[in-house]
């Protein structure tokens, strides 16, 4: 059961501020979802990711660039991951993506970033079905391709779906933190 002093550390990387904006969104949904404050977000352009440590439960966002590539600031930090001690946090990865204009790289970041933090013995949440979408590829998807691994937003092409989508993401996370 999830008690009052539950603190949430959501750590993001925006170039353009669309990850910023669904970070913020993330935030509202899951500080009015748990009735206080519990999520403090913070810009990784600006922090070290050795303070995701001191969280138990953590949300990385990160946003998929070109054909696949990582956004700069997670790229700049990308060797820093596989130092940090994670094991037992509990993680939930969210992504920006395009769906049309980039279909056979969709979210790839999303699932480099999980990989990376695979092998750190975390304990996954929040992983989101895949339809609704029309892509080509994508290194997001679980093993048999039926669940992203984390919420997938496509503000490019999906725009007006992204608060509901949010919206049932941050419940589904409350849910599957309850259960832990």
């Amino acid at each position: 059961m999830i008690n009052n002093e539950l603190k949430i550390g959501l750590f993001y990387g925006s170039t353009t501020c669309y990850t910023e904006m669904a970070a913020e969104k993330i935030q509202a949904k899951i500080d009015q979802l748990m009735g206080y404050p519990c999520i403090e977000l913070l810009n990784i352009k600006d922090v070290s990711l050795t303070q995701a440590e001191d969280f138990e439960i953590l949300i990385f966002g990160i946003s998929t660039w070109d054909f696949g590539e990582l956004q700069e600031d997670w790229e700049s930090k990308w060797q820093d991951i596989s130092g940090l001690n994670l094991a037992n946090k509990t993680v939930a990865i969210f992504g920006l993506g395009d769906q049309l204009g980039y279909a056979e790289w969709f979210q790839d970041a999303v699932g480099m970033l999980h990989d990376e933090l695979l092998v750190l013995d975390c304990n996954f949440v929040g992983y989101w079905p895949n339809d609704g979408y029309d892509f080509i590829a994508s290194k997001a998807l679980t093993e048999d391709k039926s669940f992203f691994v984390g919420l997938c937003l496509d503000d490019e092409n999906q725009y007006d779906l992204t608060d509901e989508r949010i919206d049932n993401w941050c419940n589904q996370l409350i849910a599957e933190i309850e259960t832990l």
